[in-house]
């Protein structure tokens, strides 16, 4: 059975271990192993059933660091991780020699990230390692953003999740990468590409692909709950055209007329992005745990991070 802990010691012993521990960020739980141990990392792909072609995100707690994982770290990213680490923006940048090609999917390059969690930052700073941490889920499946998420999707497959408490953010890092030098936006995230623009300038968003992606997140299915969902900009068309179906909205205002269906859930009342953000994917799995049909979701304006949580929703759609 899974243990729920707190306990940081338990974690980096298991984590020395070359075993898998989940850990808390301030984006999503993540299925973190020792990036140098093949068994750690290969039980995170198997754990997850995660494709080999898919590469993982690598976390680090100082920015010292970089220069291990790295060969450049261009201007343009220096000002990125100055602007946002700790925090929600991976990196994508020419690997070293030192990091196995299993993390980065036989790719040159490689995603790292700070995490801003204080819990996962010390753990961090007890291991003599890296560590690699996707989203502590199965493939394609709803992100996790707390402990009991993780617990329920791996009850007999994993020793402990790191419990830091509900993730603030509750939606993935934005990945930003470099290609003949400019700035691209492999995934969007918690961080808006508007954030991103004001320090760097003018990027380029190519966040879809399907196979051997530069990214994790790219693949049309992702973050997806076993019941039907679909992405609408007029909720009441879209109950009228499902009749007799149990039905649950996800919605990010308040209607006018509250429509007749099985339940509502508000990831904000007044199209609060941020907490729109942090709310979506537990509304998500409370949302599949109900005996319902169809989930119709709200369509969010298309800017800020309401163009990341469409995102996400298209996603969960496919």
């Amino acid at each position: 059975m899974t243990q729920i802990s707190k306990n940081i010691s338990k974690a980096v012993a298991l984590l020395n271990e070359e075993q898998n521990v989940a850990i808390p960020t301030e984006t999503v739980y993540g299925l973190a192993g020792n990036i140098y141990s093949e068994k750690a990392i290969h039980g995170i792909f198997e754990m997850k059933k995660r494709p080999l072609v898919n590469p993982l995100i690598v976390h680090i707690h100082d920015i010292a660091h970089v220069a291990d994982l790295t060969t450049t770290f261009p201007e343009k990213a220096q000002q990125l991780a100055a602007a946002f680490w700790p925090g929600s923006l991976t990196l994508v940048l020419p690997k070293s020699d030192q990091v196995p090609n299993l993390i980065t999917a036989g790719k040159d390059t490689v995603g790292i990230r700070i995490p801003n969690h204080s819990l996962t930052i010390e753990l961090l700073r007890q291991l003599d390692f890296p560590i690699a941490a996707p989203s502590a889920n199965p493939f394609t499946k709803i992100s996790p953003t707390t402990a009991q998420h993780v617990a329920d999707y791996f009850k007999n497959e994993l020793h402990l999740v790191l419990d830091g408490g509900a993730c603030k953010n509750g939606i993935e890092s934005t990945i930003v990468g470099f290609e003949d030098e400019k700035p691209v936006v492999y995934r969007l995230g918690s961080i808006s590409m508007e954030a991103i623009e004001k320090v760097i300038g003018t990027v380029t968003l190519k966040n879809k692909k399907e196979t051997a992606p530069q990214a994790p997140g790219m693949m049309a299915r992702h973050y997806a709950p076993r019941t039907q969902l679909i992405l609408v900009d007029d909720i009441h068309n879209a109950i009228a055209q499902h009749p007799d179906k149990n039905i649950g909205l996800l919605l990010h205002e308040e209607l006018e007329t509250i429509p007749e269906v099985k339940h509502i859930t508000y990831l904000s009342k007044n199209t609060n992005f941020k907490e729109a953000a942090s709310r979506l994917y537990d509304a998500m799995h409370s949302l599949d745990q109900l005996d319902l049909n169809l989930i119709i979701a709200q369509r969010f304006p298309d800017h800020d991070l309401g163009t990341s949580i469409n995102d996400r929703l298209t996603r969960a759609t496919q």
